[in-house]
């Protein structure tokens, strides 16, 4: 059994992939490594190389075909099922974390046992205007939704202990957030500064959609910090409603006002706004939970296979 573990969500990868994983290959790393290539649906000829990297077998590759695209984080999932070394690293096929980065972060982690997950930070980051917004806002939900320890940066580029990887594979509902299973089931968190390159091939996949699932994963998924919130805000209006109440009241009994329409239609569309939203987010939890007891896969893996390197 390897050490070490690498696993790669693959999408839309087919001109980076070959040569990542003959850099990784290339790598000296104590204890053996293994190759996890995840194939997350990809709308190129990914798979096609992907093919062609395993009859080559320049290292130890299990790779996996899954039947459509089902998500980054489901893909990560897939990998961690079938990754067999004692430490686990994640890292994206686009160059932006350089290979040579990875026994950087492996003997790191291996120095450090006490941490069961070591995450990566970048001195200087090399995404775009809108992926760094993104980052942000992120940033500061999770801080908000999944009590993320406050500086720690949620790169993907991260490195995980056996331990984690079996607590992690114990969540098999169709939404996965890998940091927050991290978050969950350990708050013994590593730190390391590392090297961030522009990309090198393509555009980044995260479109603003995805963006927005990503973050009603985090929002519905691993926290109930929404409906307490709407409580909240209910519990205002309900106040700022008694209020009001009182203080026609008065108008009515003290001084002679006219009705007036603007005010009544402007409350009920406030009102019936916030029962709406309400509404629509038990709806969200409704139906997660819905699609949960149905069900509905976390991934599918259409084809696997396992090959080990030539001599």
């Amino acid at each position: 059994m390897a050490a070490l573990s690498i696993v790669i969500p693959v999408y839309n990868g087919a001109r980076s992939i070959g040569r990542l994983v003959d850099e990784l290959a290339a790598l000296r790393v104590e204890g053996g490594v293994e190759l996890v290539l995840v194939n997350d649906g990809s709308a190129d000829d990914s798979w096609e190389v992907i093919q062609r990297i395993c009859s080559q077998a320049p290292m130890t590759i299990t790779a996996i075909d899954l039947a459509r695209n089902f998500g980054e984080h489901n893909a990560v999932m897939a990998g961690y099922a079938v990754a067999q070394g004692e430490y686990i690293i994640n890292i994206d096929d686009d160059f932006q974390n350089p290979p040579s980065e990875v026994v950087k972060l492996y003997a790191y982690a291996r120095s450090q046992p006490q941490f069961d997950v070591v995450y990566t930070r970048y001195e200087e980051k090399h995404h775009s205007a809108f992926r760094n917004m993104g980052s942000r806002f992120n940033d500061a939900v999770a801080r908000f939704m999944i009590d993320k320890p406050k500086g720690l940066y949620l790169s993907s580029f991260r490195c995980i202990n056996r331990f984690l990887c079996d607590r992690i594979l114990c969540y098999t509902g169709p939404y996965p957030y890998i940091d927050g299973l991290i978050l969950e089931n350990t708050r013994r968190i590593g730190r390391l500064t590392v090297a961030h390159s522009p990309r090198m091939e393509g555009t980044s996949n995260y479109t603003f959609r995805k963006l927005v699932r990503h973050w009603l994963m985090m929002f519905v998924n691993f926290s109930v910090m929404p409906l307490r919130i709407s409580s909240f805000i209910g519990a205002l209006f309900s106040i700022a409603g008694f209020g009001l109440a009182m203080f026609v009241v008065y108008e009515s009994v003290f001084r002679d006002t006219p009705p007036g329409w603007a005010s009544i239609v402007s409350a009920v569309l406030v009102f019936a706004g916030i029962q709406l939203f309400t509404l629509g987010l038990l709806g969200e939890y409704l139906g997660r939970l819905y699609l949960m007891q149905r069900g509905k896969p976390q991934y599918a893996v259409r084809t696997k296979l396992v090959a080990s390197q030539q001599q």
